[in-house]
């Protein structure tokens, strides 16, 4: 079933338009990475000059956002793609009931649908990335270090696990909705709810509850109300894979929320290890595994309780 599934996906059209689209941007950014790339190496007062590899995803002329920016945004448009006629158009088109007149349990048609799609996306973003590897030794010459190495294929992972979240949610409205449009609709509502409407709500809410002057406010109360925006904004996917990627691709990059003096005190500009960086986003990917499981976990209840003969 996954077989056929994945065959299913790589036919489809607007799988081939959604990775061309993809794949473009992906040309663009690293076009624009290996054109500033001397620039972005030779700043010595910037302590990631020498993760090159790492610079080819984070370096932008100010016009061109770099990959994973291009990610966050078209992620979700891809899961979505997979994911929102997978059980709707089967029952549309009269072939789940005969599906489930095989001898197929209902549970391996939910995990074919989700484990296909989850392959292709697996294996479109590793060849990506693999892409961007070779072509950095082409273009540079310069060997890539351990470090780099880890750094990205984590985040390509992350990556993964985020258009994931989209697919689950896709695949659940396609369960709730008996029409595909109607999955197609509601989830890309919800993905411009979070990612453009609710920083505009989270803003107009800490507007109406923070003081008049807001000068009078002390360090802690400052440090506390920055802390509850980052909360109240950690709860929309996007800004939960901003984060976890940032953090990874910028090895200099110590913390997510704010700091004080008292904490900058003493520290050295230095790139994190792998390991310390991993540490400060494992809230975030914890959050988005915890997202993707809820959702496939109340889809897979749907299904199971589906009337599928109607």
């Amino acid at each position: 079933m996954v077989r056929k599934e994945i065959a299913d996906h790589i036919r489809s059209w607007r799988l081939i338009v959604m990775m061309s689209l993809v794949l473009l941007t992906f040309v663009v950014a690293m076009y624009v990475s290996l054109s500033g790339i001397r620039n972005a190496t030779g700043n010595l007062s910037d302590p990631d000059h020498t993760f090159l590899y790492l610079k080819l995803l984070t370096v932008t002329d100010k016009v061109v956002p770099p990959f994973h920016v291009f990610v966050s945004f078209l992620g979700p448009l891809l899961g979505i793609s997979l994911g929102f006629d997978a059980i709707n158009a089967e029952q549309s088109n009269g072939t789940l009931a005969r599906i489930m007149a095989q001898p197929v349990y209902r549970d391996n048609l939910l995990l074919s649908k989700f484990v296909s799609a989850g392959m292709v996306v697996t294996v479109f973003f590793t060849s990506l990335v693999l892409l961007m590897v070779g072509g950095g030794l082409l273009f540079t010459g310069v060997r890539i270090e351990p470090q780099e190495v880890l750094r990205i294929f984590t985040f390509t992972f992350f990556s993964i696990i985020y258009v994931a979240f989209w697919l689950s949610l896709s695949i659940l409205l396609s369960v709730r909705l008996k029409q595909g449009a109607a999955a197609a609709l509601a989830a890309i509502g919800i993905w411009i709810f979070l990612t453009v409407f609710y920083q505009l709500l989270v803003k107009l809410l800490i507007r109406a509850i923070l003081p008049a002057d807001p000068g009078m406010l002390s360090q802690e109360q400052i440090i506390g109300y920055n802390n509850m925006i980052l909360d109240l904004l950690r709860i929309a996917p996007s800004q939960l894979y901003t984060d976890a990627t940032t953090t990874l691709l910028m090895p200099s990059v110590r913390s997510l929320g704010p700091v004080t003096m008292e904490d900058m005190a003493g520290a050295v500009p230095a790139p994190l290890p792998f390991k310390e960086s991993l540490m400060i986003v494992w809230p975030q990917v914890s959050g988005l595994l915890a997202a993707t499981t809820v959702c496939f976990a109340w889809c897979y209840y749907l299904f199971m309780r589906r009337e599928i003969r109607s």
